[in-house]
């Protein structure tokens, strides 16, 4: 494909052609999109935190993660198998119009729960205020995401591309205007909403006229066989919600405010360090949903390219994350946010699991073990309650961060021998051993190169740029040289 003029450019880019190119370009737009989606909002969490302070941060952070505790009743596990089911069955559309009038009645459904709730975990009607307006800016978002689904479904993620970058640009222009103007939380929480509001509106009018006319079903046949399939996933939603943001919900139920603005401080770092393998599973998903009809071997084939791409970003991280932790958080935030550096630590090593982590969802998922994974989250949610109940107490903030630690090294044990038991998937291949050997190598000769005082010193963004810039020559220098040598494997 001749992708030097203009117009090849745009067909790469917009048109679905081959499988690695429409990986590459899927890929492409997800990197675009989620990435500066989350770059601009670690940047405007940062001056929260600045200009509100630790305190009246975690009041933010703390209505966001106990409105995260009724993800269930936002979307009950339906993008994942809206995306599933039409990337199987692309003439069925007509059952996507009911797949929105059920997600319209568990949105109100959430939202009613979420104010009813809000009176016995926030002491003060100021938290409760800022609890419903950003329930209501959830309901919003949630509804565009059964839109991103269907796209996703297509492989058209340049339209989900398209609607995250200008939601973005939204809430980040808005938050910063309220910021600078009109300080305080609840006012930061009316400009997520209008935000919202503004990228919905635009949202349904785009899906209207360029992708498929809009209107509303009611038929209870396509809500029960889509409920049926993802109230596994639904409940499963919930309870990794719950591994993410049980800790948030207790200390700020505890009024340990200033600990969890500490924490959530570290938290959206270690998020934001996770956009890579949030986009390659976006995109890999879809495929291994197909493959998994068409053939084992291409689904066997897929995965292990995804598998081989999430250690070559885990390792790094990790490394780099917990040994470039202190310049981390002291770029970012003001001195008082000391216990920060810590808790990145600790993260870190969640983050690196979740890496591996994704792989094996996606082939649960993919391979239709949807209530197996509900099984497994509810196990390990429930092991995360129970050591942030014994470690929070004792531990404060460190002890939240180790449980998560924790809760997410079962999890992964456990989908290691589900994966194994109930997918076509082998696991273990002797080419992600090479890939973990050169991630390593890289990894400690990028700490050598950007450990030097000349590049320590540099502003943080080009620090980061210089560090990833060394492991991504020195890792695939070394494939080169290892592959001449035949010494480094092929995916199988």
């Amino acid at each position: 494909m001749n992708i030097k003029s203009f117009s090849g450019i745009k067909e790469f880019f917009l048109d679905n052609k081959t499988v690695k190119q429409t990986l590459f370009k899927n890929t492409a737009w997800m990197v675009i999109a989620t990435g500066l989606d989350r770059l601009l909002r670690l940047a405007l969490f940062i001056y929260v935190a600045r200009i509100l302070g630790a305190t009246e941060y975690g009041k933010f952070s703390f209505a966001l993660a106990f409105i995260s505790l009724f993800v269930i009743f936002y979307d009950f596990g339906l993008p994942s198998i809206v995306t599933r089911e039409f990337s199987r069955e692309k003439d069925k559309k007509e059952e996507f119009y009911s797949v929105i009038s059920l997600k319209i009645l568990l949105s109100l459904t959430a939202l009613i729960l979420i104010w009813l709730t809000s009176f016995f975990v926030a002491d003060t009607p100021e938290v409760r205020r800022i609890i419903f307006i950003l329930a209501v800016f959830s309901m919003i978002d949630g509804f565009i995401s059964i839109l991103y689904a269907f796209f996703q479904a297509f492989q058209k993620m340049e339209y989900r591309a398209l609607i995250e970058i200008i939601q973005a640009i939204l809430i980040t222009g808005i938050g910063f205007f309220v910021l600078f103007n009109f300080p305080s939380v609840e006012n930061l929480s009316n400009g997520y909403l209008i935000a919202a509001s503004l990228t919905l509106f635009f949202a349904l009018v785009f899906f209207h006229f360029k992708f498929l006319p809009l209107k509303i079903a009611w038929q209870k046949s396509v809500w029960q066989k889509f409920l049926t399939m993802s109230w596994p996933l639904g409940l499963g939603a919930l309870f990794g919600v719950i591994n993410n943001y049980a800790d948030s919900v207790m200390m700020g139920s505890w009024n340990m405010f200033a600990e969890t603005g500490w924490y959530n401080a570290a938290f959206k770092i270690t998020t934001v360090l996770m956009i890579p393998g949030a986009l390659i599973s976006r995109s890999f998903y879809p495929v291994l949903s197909g493959f998994f009809k068409e053939s084992k071997e291409k689904f066997q084939k897929a995965w292990n390219y995804q598998m081989d791409i999430m250690i070559f970003l885990a390792v790094p991280s990790f490394i780099g994350g917990i040994i470039f932790a202190p310049k981390i958080i002291y770029s970012f935030y003001p001195d008082n946010f000391i216990p920060s550096v810590l808790t990145l630590q600790i993260l870190i090593v969640a983050a690196a699991v979740i890496f591996i982590h994704r792989p094996l969802y996606d082939a649960m998922v993919a391979s239709n073990q949807q209530k197996k994974i509900f099984w497994i989250t509810a196990l390990t949610s429930i092991v995360n309650i129970v050591l942030n109940l014994i470690l929070i107490p004792r531990y404060s903030l460190y002890g939240a961060a180790a449980a998560t630690v924790a809760a997410n090294i079962l999890t992964v044990l456990i989908f290691l021998k589900y994966t194994m038991k109930f997918t076509p998937i082998s696991p273990f291949q002797l080419n992600f051993l090479y890939t973990f050997f050169l991630a390593a190598i890289s990894s400690f000769l990028m700490y050598m190169a950007i450990k030097q005082p000349l590049i320590y010193n540099f502003n943080i963004f080009l620090f980061l740029i210089m560090g990833s810039v060394t492991y991504f020559l020195a890792f695939f220098g070394l494939r080169y040289i290892f592959k001449s040598l035949s010494l480094y494997g092929s995916n199988k």
